[in-house]
């Protein structure tokens, strides 16, 4: 793969920055057209993402910062080098969210309503955001002998090289698109506000727990030596979505 798209002089264009950028717009367009669908104007969806963006990055650099914190132990530089990849969506996801409902609050936006525009936009930014990782070799898979396997031949990337992996950079932006559409076909068919985030939580969560198995880089310490921590999040975030979502469906449906 090519981990450096441009290399020009002193300039170089990171293929994961790129594609990280692009996901970004992308959720970002599509969620101010989803905007229409709810009669919300268009400006509270940038205010928003913009808060999103900037809570996000933080966040999911800092955990991975965390669970990696013996490479970046002598090379603290290194730890703002977030083109060079290196971010753990759940970091971010949390973060963000917290970030969203203090803006939310201020402007005293309806929260279940306003996730519910965003949750497909995030999830189709998310799928175009994980070619990035394939591009940079990080978030790479188990060895396999699979007729889809890849291997990595680029020194520059974070891949081991010359090696068939699996390819769960690809598992996660195909399934990444395949909640974009679930999520879209629900929208139409919800039943109470919040109910699209929720499912995005949910399934989201589930798909990733479910393609941690066959990832093959360095997670943090697991959980009973087979949970990652990434794993662990996930499963308690999916339990807790569809707790809620049983909760709220029954309360919907006993006020009809």
């Amino acid at each position: 793969m090519h981990p450096i798209l441009l290399d020009i002089g002193s300039f170089k264009l990171y293929t994961y920055g790129l594609f990280l950028a692009l996901g970004f717009m992308a959720a970002v367009w599509f969620s101010k057209r989803n905007a229409r669908f709810y009669n919300t104007p268009d400006q509270v969806i940038s205010d928003l993402f913009f808060v999103i963006l900037l809570s996000a990055i933080v966040g999911a650099r800092l955990l991975y910062v965390l669970i990696n914190f013996d490479t970046y132990r002598h090379n603290l530089l290194d730890i703002v080098k977030i083109w060079q990849g290196g971010l753990v969506f759940f970091g971010g996801f949390i973060a963000a969210v917290v970030a969203s409902l203090i803006l939310l609050k201020l402007k005293k936006l309806p929260i279940a309503r306003t996730a519910d525009i965003i949750a497909p936009g995030i999830a189709l930014g998310h799928a175009i955001g994980r070619l990035g990782c394939l591009f940079a070799g990080c978030c790479y898979g188990r060895t396999c002998d699979l007729p889809f396997a890849i291997k990595f031949t680029n020194p520059s990337g974070l891949a081991p090289l010359n090696v068939y992996l699996h390819p769960t950079q690809i598992y996660m932006v195909i399934s990444n698109f395949i909640l974009f559409l679930i999520l879209m076909w629900l929208q139409k068919r919800k039943q109470f506000h919040g109910m699209v985030f929720l499912f995005y939580v949910m399934l989201y969560s589930a798909f990733r727990s479910g393609i941690e198995f066959f990832r093959g880089d360095f997670r943090g310490a697991f959980f009973f030596e087979f949970l990652s921590l990434s794993q662990g999040i996930g499963l308690v975030v999916s339990f807790i979505a569809l707790v809620m979502l049983i909760k709220l469906y029954r309360s919907a449906n006993a006020n009809h």
